[in-house]
């Protein structure tokens, strides 16, 4: 019978001690410390068993890994680590086996450059992609205006045209100046639900101010505006901006800036907590949380803390860390962000009314530098996420398939990643995820995922938007 994973040689750490142990707090140090004299360096094995597999024993879930750690096996030499790691330690544990494993299978795949095009076939469709329009640069969101008219936009502060898969030569004229430094851009583009007969498209940026000392802030606003025949931005009104006092420092990260429509008559703005991470429980703060307003930027009336006098009457929902996927349900209605956790952790979330999503208080992820964050996953008052990535994936834009091209994808989520350059479907039932698939991975950081008014998926890359269509 093969010994169980996380199994130290008893000759090499004896339980006793194992009492002497004091560990940095840094995760890597803390494996190297307690681990790899049995499992290897690279979780690849030694006097225990490699960890790269797939063959658990004891269990590979977070919660299995856990308790083998906290717990160990003393009969076969392994300490219990809980009497002393601390168990937001040991979590951290968790997650940097779970790097190492998807490290390792990353680097074992022959290393070939992405292709422009390629057709493949997922569990329920053939698909093929290929490029619909090249020459973008960091293309952040795409609005479809009618069937062969797009507008997409630019981290850098740019939109553009797109007409019958064409992108114009020269971008739209008019934006409001954008901060663009670090993780700052020119964000989200919605047109209303009734742009046909009201022309009103939708922008969210990283708004650039001076505040009294002449410093450079800013903060996510959203905006309208109509297009001219000469392609400007004309007849812009602002439909939310944080009171000036409330911006940050220019720059720095977490911004948000999706926007989606409800069928309802209102709008959906998420701002990210803009690595202040305590702000996201403030809710006389505008960062860390989903807002709802009036297609107009009036503040609906029953917003759930509308008559708080300490708290912005804006705000729908709060203890978001970096939502950059919003989407709405195409029947239910109801509403899903994906966010960015710390080191592990990635979200999805079904966001509802005056609810608490945790952040920073609960969270699976731990610190960028190995150490943990804290050791509080659920807490009471404060939701759990539909699903998490350990480890991340870098979630980001998504949306529900409505087209017909692809029927047995009707309604499900698509889901954008960065850091793992995958495009995910999720199939959701009841407010649950039911199904998840990875549909292709490695073509390049993918930003956002829209479904496009042909029934094409449109897939927004580092350099270029591709298109998805049936394998023929």
């Amino acid at each position: 019978m093969r010994l169980p994973h996380l199994l130290l040689a008893a000759t090499l750490v004896p339980v006793a001690s194992a009492q002497n142990i004091r560990t940095t707090g840094k995760i890597n140090e803390t494996y190297a410390q307690l681990c790899a004299s049995c499992h290897g360096k690279n979780l690849e094995g030694g006097q225990a068993p490699s960890m790269l597999d797939d063959v658990w024993t004891a269990g590979g879930d977070d919660e299995s890994l856990f308790k083998s750690i906290r717990n160990g096996f003393p009969e076969k030499g392994m300490p219990p680590w809980g009497a002393m790691v601390p168990e937001k330690e040991i979590r951290a544990m968790v997650i940097y086996i779970h790097e190492q494993r998807a490290l390792h299978k990353r680097t074992q795949a022959a290393a070939a450059k992405p292709p422009e095009s390629f057709t493949a076939k997922s569990k329920l469709h053939g698909f093929r992609v290929a490029t619909w329009i090249d020459g973008t640069i960091e293309p952040y969101g795409l609005a479809f205006l009618s069937a062969d008219r797009a507008i997409v936009t630019e981290k850098r502060g740019y939109a553009y045209l797109v007409e019958k898969g064409k992108l114009a030569p020269r971008p739209i004229l008019g934006l409001p100046v954008v901060d663009t430094t670090a993780q700052a851009g020119l964000y989200d583009v919605v047109p209303h639900p009734d742009f046909a007969k009201n022309g009103w498209i939708y922008f969210a940026f990283a708004d650039l101010q001076r505040n009294e000392k002449g410093e450079a802030v800013s903060m996510t606003r959203l905006i309208r505006g109509k297009l001219s025949k000469d392609g400007a931005l004309v007849d812009q009104e602002t439909i939310y901006q944080a009171p000036s006092e409330l911006y940050i420092k220019a720059g720095g990260v977490h911004f948000g800036g999706r926007i989606a429509f409800d069928g309802k008559g209102y709008l959906y703005l998420a701002i990210g907590e803009r690595g202040q991470r305590d702000h996201a429980q403030e809710l006389g703060r505008p960062n860390g949380k989903i807002h709802r307003l009036h297609d107009d930027g009036r503040v609906p009336a029953d917003n759930p803390f509308a008559k708080d006098n300490k708290a912005l009457a804006t705000v729908w929902s709060y203890g978001h860390r970096n939502p950059q996927g919003l989407a709405i349900h195409p029947v239910t209605g109801q509403i899903f962000d994906a966010e960015h956790g710390p080191r592990g952790g990635d979200e999805l979330n079904l966001v509802e009314k005056g609810k608490n999503y945790g952040w920073p208080v609960i969270t699976y992820g731990m610190e960028y530098d190995g150490k943990a964050t804290t050791d509080q996953t659920h807490k009471a008052g404060m939701e759990q996420p539909l699903t998490y990535w350990v480890p991340s994936i870098a979630p980001c834009g998504m949306s529900f398939y409505t087209g017909d091209k692809f029927p047995q994808w009707k309604n499900h989520l698509f889901l954008s990643s960065l850091a793992a350059q995958q495009l995910v479907r999720l199939e959701l039932q009841g407010g649950k995820v039911v199904d998840q698939e990875v549909i292709f991975r490695d073509i390049g950081r993918i930003r956002h995922v829209t479904s496009g008014p042909d029934g094409a998926l449109y897939v927004l890359l580092p350099t270029r938007i591709a298109k998805v269509t049936p394998a023929e």
